[in-house]
């Protein structure tokens, strides 16, 4: 695992313009799993990122429908919550290798949950927050695998 990126978000908007220009540099087909507590800005992270791709809808967290997919930048992007499923075995009832292993971008939030399924070659996005610092501070740490 190396090592890539250290941003030091101090709001909403750093976070944004952070992913932003992140997604510039990243390729049809990409993994990017986003690792954080509730709250510490991964819908905000997705948000920036899909504005990278020159995305115009309203990006929401798919908290219920698994998967919300988005088809109006560059490329697509596959945003996936995996936070209520049961087990992996439920992804592959809602298509995951055909988003995954497709022409897009898949994000993934919570990919802990289904780590045995994962592809090896993926970006690892960390956010923590800091509340001693401020309350909007975050650290966001990007990995390569």
């Amino acid at each position: 695992m190396e090592k890539i990126k250290t941003f030091k978000s101090y709001s909403y908007d750093d976070t944004v313009s952070f992913a932003s220009s992140f997604a510039k540099d990243i390729k049809a087909g990409a993994v990017i799993c986003l690792r954080g507590d509730l709250g510490a800005g991964k819908t905000a992270f997705v948000q920036g990122f899909a504005k990278g791709l020159g995305i115009c809808e309203y990006i929401t967290s798919p908290t219920f429908t698994i998967v919300n997919v988005y088809q109006s930048g560059r490329v697509p992007l596959y945003h996936f919550d995996v936070y209520r499923i049961a087990d992996s075995g439920e992804m592959y009832e809602i298509g995951y290798e055909e988003y995954v292993y497709g022409d897009g971008i898949s994000i993934i939030e919570w990919p802990q949950l289904i780590e045995d399924i994962l592809p090896f070659e993926r970006y690892e996005v960390n956010i923590t927050k800091d509340m001693d610092i401020d309350e909007n501070y975050r650290e966001i740490e990007i990995y390569k695998l």
